[in-house]
């Protein structure tokens, strides 16, 4: 190891060190403006290097990420990033690890609750616990593999909730509405069909090519999903390995849809059927609202009005989940309010039961 000036005048450390299969390696560093600095950067490296965690925060979310990133969706790496860059770097980056306490925890949290957004408006709960998971994500990371005594975070527990919306949905006749509207726009008309009688996620619509669709047997295949990232666009696997599923469509949509798909020239099999951005749909759900006088709900919210129109129409949590990629648990605990089955019809039939 050492730590010398290099031809410019600036000085250069050249560390080795084992990497993980154990083999000797060399590691040159260049460009620091002063010999202290490069001291500074060889001891932060060979804590890195041989896992202590007596390595400050930004250290070891280097190490975080090098374990991580690969292992998980683009997008999803990418809201973490931008969470762990904008909310907890800027306030435990130079703090050892090892030497965050439950107070530093309580203090972070109390500035995020008293933190504002772009508009001026404080974080939301949802957004908060968010924030408070992915610190806590990442002492977990350094509890299960590095050998952290504890996870502070975890001791002082979240702040924010799950849930502060009112779930929003639109009725059939509203959505029937809507859908009049759209019908001087082949691409949003259609788009919108499928997303509300086959209750589609966003990124599973726009990842929808012709060899999706058995029109024979009216059928759509869902097996992937769809996100524009840094001006690419990147097909992944569903969001869950129960949204993989084959959706049978209502005769009446399979003919609509195989008249959209001929009615698109030269298109591939393999093509993307909506070649649009999502933000395109949610200016046409706004034009849309607007034009018929209904409440204005999001883009996601269509997958809530299908699955309202089934419970309506007296399917079981099971046949929901199936439909929309979901497990029943899942259905019967967000939709628990839309079952017909009331608390006190239940109350009710346990009195004729007992008088039986």
């Amino acid at each position: 190891m050492s730590v010398s000036k290099d031809p410019s005048g600036k000085w250069m450390v050249s560390v080795r060190h084992k990497d993980y299969t154990g083999k000797v390696k060399q590691t040159l560093k260049r460009g620091f403006k002063t010999k202290k600095e490069g001291q500074a950067w060889e001891r932060e490296f060979l804590r890195k290097a041989h896992t202590n965690l007596d390595m400050t925060f930004d250290s070891f979310v280097e190490i975080y990420t090098s374990d991580i990133k690969d292992r998980i969706k683009k997008n999803t790496w990418q809201t973490k990033e931008n969470i762990i860059n904008t909310k907890l770097l800027p306030h435990f980056k130079d703090r050892k690890i090892n030497e965050i306490k439950p107070a530093d925890i309580i203090a972070w949290q109390n500035q995020m609750m008293q933190s504002k957004n772009n508009k001026g408006e404080k974080f939301s709960p949802t957004y908060l616990k968010t924030i408070h998971n992915q610190l806590s994500a990442i002492f977990n990371h350094a509890v299960r593999f590095y050998e952290l005594p504890s996870n502070p975070a975890e001791k002082v527990g979240n702040m924010g909730k799950d849930k502060t919306k009112e779930m929003l949905f639109w009725t059939k006749e509203e959505y029937l509405k809507f859908a009049e509207s759209m019908m001087d726009k082949p691409i949003p008309f259609y788009a919108f069909e499928l997303l509300y009688w086959c209750g589609l996620r966003m990124g599973e619509l726009l990842a929808l090519t012709t060899e999706d669709f058995d029109f024979e047997k009216s059928t759509v295949r869902i097996n992937k999903s769809y996100q524009r990232i840094e001006k690419e666009d990147i097909i992944t696997e569903p969001k869950t390995p129960k949204s993989n599923r084959i959706i049978l469509m209502p005769d009446f949509l399979c003919e609509e849809i195989q008249e959209y798909v001929n009615s698109i020239y030269g298109l591939e099999s393999t093509d993307r059927l909506f070649q649009i951005a999502k933000s395109y749909l949610h200016h046409e759900m706004d034009r849309g609202s607007k034009e018929q006088g209904i409440k204005r709900i999001r883009v996601h919210d269509i997958r809530h009005s299908h699955v309202s129109l089934l419970v309506d129409m007296g399917f079981s949590a099971v046949a929901i989940a199936d439909r929309v990629g979901h497990e029943s648990i899942d259905i019967t605990y967000r939709y628990a309010h839309l079952f017909p089955t009331k608390q006190a019809e239940i109350a009710n039939k346990l009195n004729v039961e007992r008088g039986a």
